[in-house]
């Protein structure tokens, strides 16, 4: 079997999601006696990782990070290897999946800021071509509008912390009196914190920041994150439980369940 992570070795080796999400896979693939190979694939270098996958060279593929218009999702989808997505696939493309409810997790975000007074609102989203990133955003949109705030400054990251302290310097131009950020993932968040601070801003007295995944750096971030829990270790054993069945059953497996998100309050918000 392989896991297949549609971004840079850089990435894999320095965002602990990968390490987390990898480690659990792996610990069903041992107990049952099946090795598991690790690869990556941008979009630049997917035609190096086709050959192998689709031509036998894996009975399984475990995809994590599938992005629209990626070439080696396209191929993976129409090859008729038993493929399993962490995470929704893009729109147009028949994968099965195994998912977490992004969306409600962002409402969770929204509505704690707004319960706590919080007026002045911006978001720090994810790639828009990641399905994850846009249903975070759009659910925390979303929830917002149905409060009567509409078109929130919105400023785009990749998920690592130069982009987020990127987008927090253009919000803090854009929004000078913003009141709170929510950031797609705890790694922006911390960025936005930290360039918050030195912007002169206090948080949480001046400006609320919540994150999301609960990462270890939400622990370890001072003040403490606020953030949006995914259960990482328990969405990677069923993806990859999933897709053994699927080889051994192609027909008996094609639901596509949701795992539940659920905020922690920190420090931060």
């Amino acid at each position: 079997m392989a896991v297949v992570v549609c971004e840079s070795a850089q990435r894999l080796f320095t965002e602990p999601f990968y390490a987390r999400m990898i480690t659990a896979a792996e610990e069903v693939l041992t107990g049952q006696g099946i090795p598991l190979t690790v690869m990556t694939a941008t979009s630049a270098t997917s035609t190096i990782a086709t050959p192998q996958l689709v031509a036998g060279g894996v009975d399984g593929v475990l995809l994590i990070g599938a992005r629209e218009r990626h070439p080696l999702v396209v191929t993976l989808a129409a090859s008729g290897v038993p493929v399993r997505s962490a995470g929704r696939a893009p729109d147009g493309i028949d994968l099965p999946y195994v998912d977490m409810d992004n969306a409600d997790g962002a409402r969770q975000a929204a509505e704690h800021l707004l319960l706590g007074g919080r007026r002045s609102i911006a978001a720090i989203a994810g790639p828009p071509g990641l399905p994850a990133a846009r249903d975070r955003l759009e659910g925390f949109t979303r929830t917002l509008a149905l409060a009567g705030m509409t078109g929130i400054p919105v400023a785009y990251g990749d998920f690592t912390h130069s982009s987020g302290v990127h987008a927090a310097q253009w919000l803090l131009r854009r929004m000078p009196h913003l009141d709170a950020v929510f950031a797609a993932s705890d790694v922006m968040a911390a960025a936005a914190v930290q360039t918050l601070r030195r912007a002169g801003r206090r948080v949480p007295d001046d400006v609320a920041v919540i994150g999301f995944d609960d990462a270890p750096i939400a622990r370890r971030t001072s003040p403490t994150l606020t953030t949006v829990r995914q259960p990482v270790e328990e969405f990677a054993a069923l993806a990859t439980r999933l897709l053994l069945m699927s080889m051994n059953s192609p027909e008996s497996t094609r639901n596509n369940p949701v795992l539940p998100t659920e905020l922690v309050v920190r420090e931060s918000a």
